[in-house]
């Protein structure tokens, strides 16, 4: 019996009756407390006592709450445990689309706009780890004002059922060989029973595109079971045979949603979706929410790392690249706060709405953006809003051959700055739009190097090693790509896969033809700093080198973390801490930046300051090896061995580096545990026979057993072969029961004399 107008549930009152279905009754009614028009969806009594329904129910709630998205029905409030069960949501105006449709066709057009409305709302459902598994033109509706929702999820299934508290009913839903879904939609997968997965559903959207365009059901005989027969057995006929206007990609791409082989279908909703918007041709989804009004200038802006799917693997590389490109060109605007890399990065892969993420860093503005590759061709989507409101400043998408990726960047880096409305000099907007090589070649080559760079692993740094090669053999006049080279051989020598004679000799060969081929190059600058102090131990010619690539590239962290590095060398505690902060604000998430940041403290022996820095690193980033490394050493020179030990071995389980064995094997020797120190000098001499193993990894060790003649003798090799840790010979711990030997003396004058 229908409910009387008025009668109230807590805040909400009752309205008029807008529809009955199967599960229930749907009302019209009004949230007392918010002032607003809203919808109650209540499970009818018989219903409630039967279980398959309850669970559906139920499964509804969950579903509609795990999601928010422009596309799909939104859910306020839901009454789950006391009878009368009720959901309450968002009140939509208008038809479903079954109803738009059951006269005649659409316009191709008009189904492909609504196409991308369910494309976007089924990408959100499947990060949100749910499929629908009744998509269908009833459960479409068009709004109004224009909006298109998806509707009843209840028969919805979660990747993973374990999101269902114990004691849940939903499972009994998608119990093994049970058909759900409707006959005529429903995927061959489906009606065999079999689990189903995000491209189940995108068989489904391409029955209803199939019948949107075509005025015809893609599978539909007179009863279900021929329907389901026509369904697992039988091709429907191509929409172009019913349409006459109808773009062969769109044909093609709809027999492609319908194909009976679930691998063989598109297997992102997402992709599809950016597919259909190319189709149409729209290339600023947002202008009407431009036109509104003026937005206010924006002061910050964070460029978020753009989406690619697994169905275009090969492109991974192209969207770091692209969204690295971005953040380095508009950092370089001096009234614009750009969030860094290792920021961004940490969200990256992760579903979190952007908006979400700009207020969590603190910006005005975010910039997403989606790549889909297909051969040589990129369709490329970017979005810039406001965070304050998700007001749309700007967005367009691009269909270009993978050799324009130039073109690309500089419309949106250009478009970007036209939209923000800040003041940038003519200087400044030049090197918006700035080439520093014409091979596209090269710079895809570049990017895979850059890619596999800030892996931070020693495979990935060899790997990177390789593309930079082979973008300066492409491009000899590739200044970047130079640099990149001499960074990545002096970490293979830093992390002791590379002799660090061969490296200082390869590196510096880097660095001068990178400046050779542009002199104004902070990173090149830098990169030379970087060399002159590790390897060349020249500290005043370094440390000059890194102020003028701050000066050129203020907005470089790098460049302050390693003129910090050769301020604290020298003793200066105070100013390589300043410049570390600055490191770090411009780089709040690098594990390099916040782990060497605390390497002054280290040296200065304040080990109370430096374990809690060294442990706040450790913790943002626990799999960097060399954060515990150092927490573990800065134990030990306390005499604290436990911890210490315990850190330095976790170092060493994680750690992909001889490098960490040192620091292990002089914390069993202080701690008095000799055979374990005599096992990592024995594994140091073992792997030495395979590989290049730094003499300054046993003198540790040997320092560490109070064996003072070995400890030297090991660390003269370590000087002859120019070692990197030699650079801090005068402040680290580790040789502090060597000073007084005139043996490290001597090596110390030697040090200084390079001078």
């Amino acid at each position: 019996m229908p409910l009387a107008r008025g009668t109230r549930f807590g805040p909400y009152e009752v309205g008029s009756l807008l529809g009955v279905g199967g599960m229930g009754e749907v009302y019209r009614a009004r949230d007392t407390r918010l002032d607003r028009d809203i919808a109650i969806k209540f499970l009818s009594e018989r219903m409630a006592f039967d279980a398959r329904s309850l669970a559906r129910f139920h499964t509804e709630a969950r579903s509609i709450a795990a999601m928010s998205h422009p596309n799909i029905l939104c859910i306020f409030d839901a009454e789950l445990e006391h009878p009368p069960l009720f959901l309450v949501t968002e009140l939509l105006e208008g038809e479903t689309l079954r109803q738009a449709i059951q006269h005649s066709p659409l316009p191709w057009r008009r189904a492909l706009e609504i196409g991308v409305s369910v494309a976007e709302g089924l990408a959100a459902a499947h990060a949100a780890g749910v499929v629908h598994r009744d998509l269908k033109p009833e459960n479409i509706f068009l709004t109004r004002l224009g909006a298109v929702k998806i509707l009843d999820f209840g028969l919805a299934r979660f990747k993973d059922d374990s999101r269902f508290e114990p004691g849940s009913l939903a499972p009994t839903l998608t119990d093994a060989g049970l058909m759900m879904g409707t006959v005529g939609y429903l995927a061959p997968e489906q009606a065999r029973g079999e689990a189903v997965t995000p491209a189940t559903d995108i068989f489904s959207f391409g029955c209803v595109l199939y019948e949107m365009v075509s005025g015809r059901r893609a599978f539909h005989r007179s009863t279900p079971a021929a329907t389901l027969a026509v369904l697992m057995n039988e091709h429907p006929r191509s929409v172009a045979e019913y349409v006459d206007d109808i773009p062969p990609e769109l044909d093609r791409w709809i027999a492609r949603c319908l194909t009976k082989e679930r691998e063989t279908r598109p297997q992102s909703a997402r992709d599809l979706g950016l597919i259909l918007r190319d189709l149409l041709g729209e290339r600023e989804p947002g202008r009407r929410a431009r036109e509104r009004g003026a937005a206010a200038p924006v002061e910050s802006l964070a460029v978020l790392p753009f989406w690619t799917s697994t169905s275009s693997p090969d492109a991974e590389y192209l969207a770091d690249g692209i969204t690295e490109s971005l953040i380095n060109n508009l950092a370089q605007l001096s009234h614009l706060r750009v969030v860094a890399r290792s920021a961004v990065f940490r969200h990256k892969g992760k579903d979190v709405d952007p908006m979400q993420i700009g207020r969590e860093l603190g910006v005005s503005a975010v910039l997403t953006g989606r790549i889909f590759q297909r051969g040589d061709v990129l369709l490329i989507g970017a979005e810039l809003a406001t965070v304050r409101d998700g007001l749309q400043l700007w967005g367009q998408q691009y269909k270009r051959q993978l050799t324009d990726i130039f073109a690309i960047q500089d419309e949106i880096s250009t478009e970007i700055s036209g939209r923000l409305r800040v003041h940038f000099t003519p200087e400044e907007q030049s090197r918006l739009t700035r080439r520093y090589t014409e091979s596209p070649e090269a710079y895809q080559l570049y990017l895979k190097g850059r890619y596999r760079w800030n892996k931070r692993t020693l495979d990935g740094m060899r790997q990177a090693l390789t593309y930079f090669e082979q973008a300066v053999e492409t491009d000899p006049c590739y200044a970047r790509a130079y640099t990149g080279l001499a960074d990545c051989i002096s970490m293979l020598a830093i992390y002791g896969a590379l002799d660090p004679r061969q490296g200082f000799t390869r590196a510096r060969a880097a660095q001068e033809q990178a400046l050779e081929i542009d002199a104004q190059s902070g990173e090149a600058h830098a990169s030379r700093g970087f060399r002159l102090l590790l390897f060349d131990w020249r500290f005043r010619q370094a440390e000059q080198a890194l102020r003028h690539a701050v000066e050129l590239n203020p907005g470089y962290p790098s460049a302050h973390q390693w003129l910090g590095l050769a301020l604290g060398v020298t003793g200066r505690t105070a100013e390589a801490l300043a410049a570390m902060k600055i490191a770090q604000r411009l780089d709040p998430f690098s594990a390099s930046i916040n782990t060497t940041a605390v390497w002054p403290l280290y040296w200065a022996r304040q080990f109370d300051a430096a374990i809690e820095g060294f442990r706040a690193a450790a913790e943002l980033h626990p799999g960097y090896w060399v954060a515990h490394y150092y927490l573990g050493l800065s134990h030990v020179h306390q005499g604290d061995y436990g911890p210490g030990i315990l850190a330095l071995r976790h170092a060493a389980e994680i750690g992909d580096s001889n490098w960490r064995y040192a620091g292990l094997g002089f914390a069993y020797a202080k701690a008095g545990e000799l055979d374990h120190a005599r096992e990592i000098l024995a594994k140091l001499q073992e792997m030495s026979r395979r590989q290049y193993v730094a003499p300054l990894y046993s003198a540790a060790v040997h320092a560490g057993l109070g064996e003072t003649s070995l400890a030297l003798e090991c660390l003269e090799g370590a000087v002859r072969e120019c070692n990197w840790e030699i650079t801090w010979l005068d402040m680290d711990p580790l040789w502090d029961g060597l000073r007084g030997d005139p043996r490290f003396q001597k090596l110390q004058q030697e040090v200084r004399l390079r001078e």
